[in-house]
Formats: C-alpha cells, sequence, structure tokens
C-alpha cells in the first residue's frame, strides 16, 4: 500500500491501475457479448475488448521497454484491423437489416431460407 502511495504521490500511475481497467474493460466486453442480442451491441462488445487488449500492450511497452516502441506500433497496427473489421462488420449488418428488418441475432435462422 505504501508503493500505491508513494507512486501516486510523484505523479506516476502505477502499472495495477491501468490492469484494473483493462480488466473491468475486457469483462464489460465479455458480459455484453454474451448478453447482447442485437449484432450492433455484440460488435461494441468485440470492439470494448480489443481497446482493452490494446491497452495492455501500450501498458506493458510503457514499464516494461520504456525506450522503446513496438508497443504503441503493435496497438496502432490493431487499431487500424479493428476498423477494417468494424467496416466489414457493419457492412454485413446493414445487408442483413435490408433481408430481414431487424439486427437481433435470433432472426438469423430465417437466412437460411
Amino acid at each position: 500500500m505504501g508503493d500505491l502511495l508513494t507512486s501516486l504521490a510523484s505523479g506516476q500511475i502505477p502499472l495495477v491501475a491501468f490492469l484494473a481497467i483493462s480488466l473491468i474493460m475486457f469483462f464489460a466486453g465479455i458480459y455484453g457479448f454474451l448478453t447482447r442480442r442485437s449484432m450492433l451491441m455484440i460488435l461494441i462488445s468485440i470492439e470494448l475488448m480489443l481497446n482493452a487488449a490494446d491497452i495492455n500492450f501500450v501498458v506493458f511497452n510503457r514499464y516494461l521497454y520504456s525506450g522503446h516502441l513496438e508497443g504503441f506500433y503493435f496497438t496502432l497496427f490493431a487499431i487500424a484491423i479493428a476498423a477494417c473489421e468494424t467496416a466489414v462488420a457493419i457492412a454485413i449488418i446493414i445487408n442483413i437489416y435490408r433481408n430481414l428488418a431487424s439486427v437481433e441475432v435470433g432472426t438469423l435462422d430465417q437466412m437460411k431460407e
């Protein structure tokens, strides 16, 4: 507890604080992915999990290898890939909405017909 107070007093945020935020974000994404029925909400939950992983990349790069930028570059690459994935997923969701007039996961079994 003394180390935490010392690091907070010095103005540096401890590693545990970043990891706790990332953990909360990741489990909120898992909860949203497992409980939501709307495809858009599921997509948002997946993006939340990816952002939690990106926070981990940046934080571990900062604390373990402070002079290197590999974690930042990997995070930028992951954000770019996630943006492309989101654009394709939204295009698919729009197509499904045009055919079924719904974006609920339960109505996708009608696509078989």
